[in-house]
């Protein structure tokens, strides 16, 4: 297969690469926004119908949540239009889609797991811009795996592993939040599961995560166990930590996903978040 991947300088798209090529993919193309602006629709067809892929991972995107609500326009642009144009693209070629997509896009409300066809109802922009997203690429392109994700952390990229950590250098006691719960994302174990998904024909929308349920607070409060830091975690409500830090966009109190899909089509869950957290700390330390 020959495969074109977005937004390889960040931290999915990174290890989405190194996924295929440990496979023995050859023809394998990252790319970024300096190689293809998605935003513009010629630049797209003409980009896509030249290198004829067969699949596109589509893993870039605006995730500056805050920054987002000040930004609605281009933020449309990014994460609506341009998934939008790539799956149109890809359509002409014949090839597949994967459309990487987030928890946001659910109100984050009440304490069951979301399944994939529940019903949506953002409350952020990025939220409403990525469903969208979603909605674009399902019309566009039958042959397509929208794969909602969330708390993403990897290698190439800051994440809010790479955060304690930096804060428990100078910090001997931080707030974080409790009140917000959901899992925890390894792009390590996520490249795994999305190319076992493109050597399939099981198109649709999905959830994947990393096994286990958290809450922010008992996040970083692993994260300091594993990493030996004494920094104490001081749990918050989000009301509490918007007092401390105004001005943000309204975040999931439910970020929880059922991944019963995934194991109904045949593909392997990832493994726990906790063991996911191991096998990255000694990544970032080799």
């Amino acid at each position: 297969m020959r495969i074109l991947v977005t937004g390889v300088k960040g931290q999915l798209g990174y290890d989405c690469v190194k996924e295929l090529k440990s496979r023995g993919y050859e023809d394998v193309l990252g790319i970024d926004i300096e190689d293809l602006d998605i935003t513009d629709e010629k630049a797209v067809h003409a980009f896509v119908a030249n290198y004829k892929p067969d699949v596109i991972m589509h893993n870039a995107a605006w995730t500056a949540v805050d920054k987002a609500e000040q930004f609605k326009d281009k933020v449309y642009a990014v994460n609506s239009l341009g998934p939008k144009y790539l799956a149109e693209a890809a359509a002409e070629v014949g090839a597949k889609i994967v459309y990487i997509s987030t928890d946001y896009v659910f109100p984050g409300t009440g304490d069951k797991p979301y399944e994939p066809d529940d019903p949506t109802g953002p409350s952020s922009v990025y939220g409403s811009t990525k469903l969208e997203g979603e909605k674009f690429v399902k019309s566009a392109n039958p042959k397509h795996f929208i794969v909602r994700i969330s708390w993403v952390f990897g290698k190439n990229g800051n994440n809010f592993i790479k955060t304690m950590l930096r804060l428990s250098e100078t910090k001997t006691d931080i707030s974080v939040i409790d009140d917000q719960i959901g899992s925890p994302t390894y792009t390590v174990d996520l490249a795994r599961l999305l190319v076992d998904m493109i050597e399939t024909e099981e198109y649709g929308t999905y959830h994947a995560t990393n096994e286990g349920f958290c809450s922010w607070a008992e996040f970083a409060t692993e994260i300091f166990r594993q990493a030996k830091k004494s920094t104490v975690v001081h749990p918050v409500s989000t009301e509490e930590y918007m007092r401390l830090a105004p001005n943000q966009a309204k975040r999931p109190f439910n970020s929880r996903m059922s991944k019963a899909k995934l194991v109904a089509k045949g593909f392997k869950p990832l493994p726990t978040w906790q063991d996911a957290l191991v096998r990255y700390l000694k990544e970032i330390n080799e």
